[in-house]
């Protein structure tokens, strides 16, 4: 019996990578306009190669890829940056299709939900109220609640409790395999891979299941449950 889904919230509910590439590319642009002297594809370039070692969250990202490249900030183009950074995310912050029917049926049917994202709290709470799904969620865990990240079963073991359910009574759904996938299954919890939101060329999950449309996961959870 599935009593809880606990979903992550980058590339399985919002896609979190076309906001990102956009939001970085309408910085870029603004950077350009206030006076930036390098390439619009070189300095995009930089902004990514930076996220990826520094981490897709952190938020200074244009204070070191302005150390990096120009040995200082420029104050102008910093803010410049920032503000065409965040008037693009909150237009490219959009839900994959058929998103809300799924929340909405699984709460119609009284399955409890939560969120487990390796995020920052404010950052997964500003996107979660951004998107209009708050009131779907009865818990959400994030990085500043437990001080580690998936795989660790610290996050698991914490929306679990919340959620009052035994892991054998949860199904978790996310995109990152390694994270998201071995996390759980590692903690008894079953598994439904998001491949509609695969970054990372992954061709075998792993998972108990393979979604290619998150509404698959009622289907699943219903199966599960006995109900047609």
């Amino acid at each position: 019996m599935i009593k809880a889904v606990i979903f992550d919230i980058d590339n399985t509910l919002m896609d979190f990578m076309r906001m990102k590439r956009a939001s970085v590319a309408a910085a870029v642009d603004a950077m350009l306009d206030a006076g930036l002297t390098m390439t619009k594809e070189k300095m995009y370039e930089s902004i990514f190669e930076t996220y990826w070692k520094e981490g897709i969250e952190d938020q200074n990202i244009f204070d070191k890829v302005l150390i990096k490249e120009f040995g200082q900030i420029d104050y102008r183009i910093l803010a410049a940056g920032i503000v065409g950074y965040k008037r693009a995310k909150e237009g490219h912050m959009t839900l994959y299709p058929r998103v809300r029917p799924a929340l909405t049926e699984l709460m119609r049917r009284g399955v409890a939900m939560g969120v487990v994202s390796d995020a920052p709290r404010l950052a997964v709470w500003q996107r979660i109220v951004t998107l209009g799904v708050h009131h779907y969620f009865d818990h959400v865990v994030t990085f500043d609640d437990t001080g580690e990240r998936k795989p660790s079963p610290k996050p698991f073991r914490k929306i679990l409790g919340l959620l009052g359910v035994k892991p054998r009574e949860a199904i978790m759904v996310g995109d990152w395999v390694e994270r998201d996938i071995k996390g759980a299954k590692a903690m008894g919890i079953r598994s439904a891979w998001a491949r509609y939101g695969n970054e990372f060329d992954t061709k075998v999950s792993g998972a108990d299941y393979v979604l290619d449309d998150i509404y698959e996961i009622v289907d699943i959870v219903g199966r599960i449950n006995g109900r047609k």
